[in-house]
């Protein structure tokens, strides 16, 4: 079996990028909450624990603790932060509140050697982190020693060698501590000894045979959403199981310019993979009249999803399985670990499951998978690098990229904006550069005057961020020629428009996307 590492999630805002940073190392590594059974943990069999950090005060009567199973397993154990202060805190060390805090770039003075930082950072080095914390570790637990110390933390960085116990109070997930990787690779390889086996092509085989597992004779129905996500699971699954799948691709009308020719192109002629193609455009646009809300919005359009999925199993003779393109972070986003707000964030996936009336059992292929992993995975299945490529676009479509009413007429305005908006970004060799561009239609309209009369039209507003899974965004820095050009065609080449603007919002951790 693979290697596994398992990270205990105490509420950080950036735990996901622990996963990434792990399984980047070529070992597998799954999420749990930091309350969770026991049993399951052991069940889990991890070869290594990493503890992240959260928002809590160790010092605290009610705040969150490491499960007693994570020290019991004598299984190398990595604490981040709160984690670090939770295990001192346990383990007989203390830890109070600070009146320096730290919160941001800070230096780590590096006072003696340990397999943490073998080949990485030596004693004597000054090094780069990133700190956010306000409590700090004041006594270690017996059989710790200081390996390193920052301005703010007399140990920020710990180890007990025997047991294999290792904790830092800044966080190595994030680039802003630039060495950070290849201590999290350190840990899970040369501490923890993980052998780094976890590929696509592994993944890929192993999911074929899960998939044939779980569905056995069943039949199984997929909802394409032209996306990269669905488009992938559609073609893992049908290489596990043939035409016991039929996809359904719902035509909602809320798709970019050319998108639904392309993915009937795509699964029928060069798959030859069983499609339904439904033209719900009005049933959608009927439903979404005089909706302004965007989680209205959102919880309107995944319901339609289960509806039209419902109908269509019907028509086909009845299905088994509906097979969904779930991520990762789709799963962890809509699960609370902590209390907090994520679980509406991803609200149009069903990734709590389906409703009662429904009899389909889910087939969800990709839930263990960030969004770069998926791509991978979908080279390594033959998928067209077009769509491999193809920037994320969240299953309401243009719907939330028309804020207040959505109106046939808005789309089609959006919709000419938006290709107009890609046709150059593609020209300028930006799109690979990019993580995500949309174009928004404000509702707002604004006076202007074009040519010799006076317009009364609306604004566009372009988007481009720059990430790697969507967790954090920083906006594209186009250079402004290319914005003039973008905004001069969208302008002259689409009526409705008279004014176009460009956000320069960054996305912070824990956000929702712009809408």
């Amino acid at each position: 079996m693979t290697d596994r590492v398992l990270i205990l999630d105490f509420g950080s805002q950036v735990t996901q990028l622990i996963a990434r940073r792990v399984r980047e190392s070529g070992v597998y590594c799954e999420i749990f909450p930091f309350n969770a059974d026991p049993g399951r943990i052991a069940d889990f069999a991890p070869k290594a624990i990493i503890l992240s950090g959260g928002p809590a005060s160790v010092t605290g009567s009610d705040t969150p603790r490491a499960p007693q199973i994570a020290f019991d397993l004598g299984v190398p154990v990595l604490g981040i932060c709160y984690g670090e202060q939770t295990i001192c805190a346990q383990l007989g060390g203390a830890v109070e509140g600070s009146d320096h805090q730290e919160f941001g770039r800070a230096f780590i003075e590096v006072t003696d050697d340990c397999a943490l930082f073998e080949g990485v950072w030596k004693k004597g080095d000054r090094e780069q982190v990133w700190m956010s914390h306000g409590d700090r570790v004041v006594r270690l637990p017996e059989g710790f020693r200081v390996v390193g110390v920052s301005d703010g933390a007399p140990f920020a960085a710990i180890a007990d060698d025997e047991r294999r116990i290792y904790a830092v109070q800044f966080h190595p997930e994030v680039v802003h501590t630039p060495d950070g990787g290849r201590l999290l690779a350190n840990f899970v390889h040369r501490v923890a000894g993980c052998a780094g086996d976890w590929t696509m092509a592994a993944f890929k085989e192993q999911a074929i045979q899960q998939i044939r597992h779980q569905v056995g004779e069943g039949r199984v129905i997929c909802g394409l959403s032209g996306g990269v996500d669905s488009s992938v699971a559609a073609v893992l699954i049908h290489e596990a199981i043939g035409d016991q799948l039929t996809c359904i691709f719902v035509d909602h009308g809320l798709l970019r310019e050319g998108e639904a020719e392309q993915v009937a192109t795509i699964f029928r002629d060069s798959y030859n993979i069983p499609l339904v193609h439904r033209d719900a455009r009005e049933l959608f646009l009927g439903r979404l009249a005089g909706v302004t809300d965007p989680e209205r919005k959102r919880k309107i359009i995944g319901g339609l999803f289960i509806d039209v999925f419902d109908e269509e199993a019907a028509k086909l003779g009845g299905a088994d399985f509906l097979a969904q393109g779930t991520l990762y972070p789709d799963v962890i986003e809509s699960v609370s670990f902590t209390g907090g707000p994520s679980v509406t964030i991803k609200s149009h996936h069903n990734v709590g499951g389906l409703p009662e009336r429904m009899k389909l059992k889910l087939v969800e292929p990709l839930r263990e998978l960030f969004k770069d992993e998926v791509r991978a995975l979908g080279r390594e299945l033959g998928l067209p690098e077009r769509m491999i490529r193809r920037h994320p676009f969240p299953g309401p479509g243009l719907a939330i990229r028309v804020p207040g009413d959505v109106t046939a007429e808005k789309l089609a305005i959006l919709r000419k904006a938006d290709a107009i908006y890609l046709q150059e970004i593609e020209r300028a060799g930006l799109y690979d550069a990019i993580w995500q561009a949309f174009a928004v239609l404000l509702p707002v309209k604004t006076v202007g005057v074009m040519g010799d009369a006076r317009s009364y039209d609306h604004v566009c507003a372009l988007r481009a961020v720059t990430s790697t899974d969507g967790m954090t965004a920083d906006y594209y820095p186009f250079p402004h020629d290319f914005l003039g050009r973008v905004a001069t065609r969208i302008i002259n080449e689409v009526r409705g428009v008279n004014r176009v603007v460009y956000d320069v919002t960054s996305k912070p951790p824990g956000t929702i996307e712009w809408e």
